[in-house]
């Protein structure tokens, strides 16, 4: 059975994986150009979003311009860190390896009661390992000379499943545009190992947790109602309509609205007359400027 024929794909969701290998690649390069690199990063996590992202940007920009930076933690599972060597292996690009149990767990070694205190949960711990990870990223794009490519989804991006200054954070995302489904069929059309394609997708931030478990849906049903939802506008009486429960349309509708605080800047309270980021807008490098790292 071949690895497309192991998840579900709504059919509205079919993509053209040439077009969007494309357009992507024609991106990547782009948005290194303008801001003056030649090099990118990719934090490999061993699931199937780092891996495409790691696969598209060596074939725009060629392998020996990628470094793919591995970080564990001391509970994630060994299945994934052997996934994101064998991605590194077959791209043939740099990659390093930075375990980041030391950072979290000095962090929640020590004296923190002014910050909650006791026993931290799975969720404290998880979002402080993805904004640590994040900040590995950086620094090594310091001395990579490069810019770190994102690897979000369209759907955990509508739903606020992403850790603001940890896995949301990136100079671009490549994939940012397209739903779970949608990448796991452009996966399948760059050759992503069939093993990391059809797993079910984890964060891997504690003991067998899954995105699905968390989140109470699978990506073919929820990329299904946010590609009407949003894609199309429909409105919640076309969307039952559609066979849609109103309950599910309910929550999805409620997370997708208040997460939006997630896919915005910071807001800033314009007082002058000119302000960055809203009417002082300029691109990323100009002619003749000098280039900072990419941090």
């Amino acid at each position: 059975m071949s690895a497309k024929a192991l998840f579900t794909l709504p059919p509205e969701l079919a993509i053209d994986t040439d077009v969007a290998r494309r357009i992507i690649a024609e991106f990547i390069r782009g948005q290194l150009r303008q801001a003056g690199f030649e090099r990118a990063l990719v934090g490999l996590s061993g699931g199937i979003d780092s891996a495409v992202v790691a696969c598209l940007t060596a074939e725009a920009i060629g392998p020996e311009r990628l470094l793919c930076v591995l970080m564990p933690y001391r509970t994630s599972s060994p299945a994934s860190r052997a996934d994101a060597e064998e991605v590194v292996g077959r791209l043939g690009c740099a990659g390093t390896l930075v375990d980041v149990s030391p950072m979290v767990d000095g962090y929640f070694g020590a004296a923190i009661a002014g910050v909650g205190g006791g026993e931290a949960s799975a969720v404290r711990r998880g979002n402080l390992m993805a904004r640590m990870r994040m900040a590995v990223l950086y620094d090594h794009s310091v001395t990579w000379g490069g810019l770190v490519v994102g690897t979000g989804n369209k759907t955990e991006t509508l739903i606020g499943y992403t850790t603001l200054f940890g896995d949301s954070a990136s100079a671009f995302n490549p994939i940012g545009d397209l739903y779970k489904t949608q990448v796991r069929q452009l996966a399948v059309a760059i050759g992503v190992p069939e093993r990391i394609i059809t797993k079910a997708p984890s964060a891997d931030l504690w003991p067998g947790q899954t995105d699905e478990g968390e989140v109470g849906f699978s990506y073919a049903e929820i990329d299904r109602l946010l590609y009407w939802m949003v894609d199309k506008r429909r409105s919640d009486e076309e969307l039952a309509a559609m066979g849609f429960e109103p309950g599910f349309v309910a929550r999805v509708t409620r997370m997708v609205a208040t997460s939006e605080f997630k896919r915005q800047v910071p807001p800033i309270a314009k007082i002058g007359p000119r302000t960055a980021g809203i009417d002082y807008l300029y691109p990323r490098r100009r002619p003749g400027s000098a280039r900072r790292s990419g941090g």
